[in-house]
């Protein structure tokens, strides 16, 4: 090959769209206040302190409105979300109503890839955020169905989780950890003994524990898991193949698999939670905070109240953070419905018990006291 072979292959387009996307995403940003962190209402003599990391208050409502705009800051900036082009997601919950939201400010189509068997509230909020909901009959097709129909469209499947735990800026970056850590510089214990998470991608898991280990902190994370999801398992037997091939019936967290997103290594402990103990929490949190919360902040504050309470018996002062994750107006036909409870099979008489306990001596079972 001569100087005169040489071939220049050019594929530059002008990105006016990509500069002006990245801008309207980060200006949503600044027009957001970061989200509270609030003290849960402690006895001031046990010398712990408990905070929820508020994301109820992003304008879509969840933690997942954090999630999806790091999606579309990673899938623009990678060159695969481009002006015209129609976003896939396959999700019924709330990812879908935030990247719906995201979606419709930039011009984009959005389609919600979900099971025929979705409530119509939530497709309700999705199509109230500008999105559409394409509906499959075999929940377990929904990831191939929308890899069909971003090539049918020449379109992007967004695919949180596999992206979620990449697509975030870990080290910074206004990412949920360094928001949790700045927040709590004045208090009485700034650096967590705990942080609680419970995982739907995995992705703020991943977050959190690797941030932890970047800034060289002390904390642990204990990462907790609803019943029917294949994360408890797949940490336990240290198996990313683990699957229980079941839904979770509490909304936005647990998986039938275990989801490329998690990232096991950096995890402290993991904790199994009974679908039971995850609704009375979410019901006895919503009493004490005077707010309706969801099922998976419930299943937080379990993992959060047994770490308290460990720390209690050790005799060790500190503090603990966990996440409210959204609010509990989104689920009064189901865990706020003592029908629909019945109608599950679920006993909350055993959990209510245990924590009614907690709230009045710090104990919990299995503990001394």
């Amino acid at each position: 090959m001569t100087v005169d072979d040489c071939v220049v292959i050019d594929r530059s387009l002008p990105r006016d769209w990509v500069d002006n996307a990245v801008r309207l995403i980060d200006a949503d940003a600044q027009r957001s206040a970061d989200t509270h962190l609030l003290r849960y209402p402690l006895p001031v003599d046990w010398g712990v302190q408990l905070y929820l990391k508020d994301e109820s208050t992003h304008i879509t409502g969840s933690l997942k409105h954090r999630l999806a705009r790091s999606l579309f800051l990673y899938a623009i900036c990678n060159g695969w979300i481009t002006e015209g082009t129609t976003v896939i997601e396959a999700s019924s919950g709330s990812t879908a109503v935030s990247e719906a939201y995201f979606a419709k400010m930039l011009g984009l189509d959005f389609v919600a890839v979900v099971p025929r068997s979705t409530s119509g509230a939530k497709i309700a909020l999705i199509e109230a955020q500008g999105g559409r909901c394409h509906f499959i009959d075999h929940p377990p097709e929904i990831y191939s169905e929308a890899r069909r129909l971003a090539a049918e469209t020449n379109g992007h499947f967004m695919d949180q989780f596999t992206h979620a735990e990449r697509a975030t800026d870990w080290r910074g970056n206004n990412n949920i950890a360094e928001s949790i850590y700045q927040q709590m510089i004045q208090e009485e214990h700034p650096v967590p003994e705990w942080l609680v998470m419970s995982a739907g991608t995995g992705g703020t898991s991943a977050t959190l524990g690797r941030y932890i280990r970047y800034r060289r902190h002390a904390t642990r994370l204990l990462v907790v898991d609803p019943e029917n999801s294949a994360f408890f398992g797949g940490y336990e037997s240290n198996s990313c193949e683990y699957a229980t091939g079941m839904p979770s019936r509490i909304e936005g967290i647990g998986r039938p698999r275990v989801e490329p997103s998690f990232v096991g290594q950096v995890i402290d402990r993991m904790m199994r939670v009974p679908d039971a103990a995850s609704i009375a929490t979410a019901r006895h949190a919503s009493s004490v905070l005077g707010r309706r919360v969801g099922g998976s902040t419930g299943t937080n504050l379990w993992g959060a109240f047994t770490v308290v309470a460990e720390m209690l018996a050790a005799g060790r002062s500190g503090s603990v953070v966990t996440v409210l994750c959204d609010g509990g107006e989104r689920y009064a036909d189901t865990y706020f419905d003592d029908d629909w409870v019945a109608g599950e099979g679920i006993d909350l008489s055993g959990p209510t018990a245990v924590l009614d306990r907690f709230a009045a001596t710090g104990e919990w079972p299995g503990q001394p006291g």
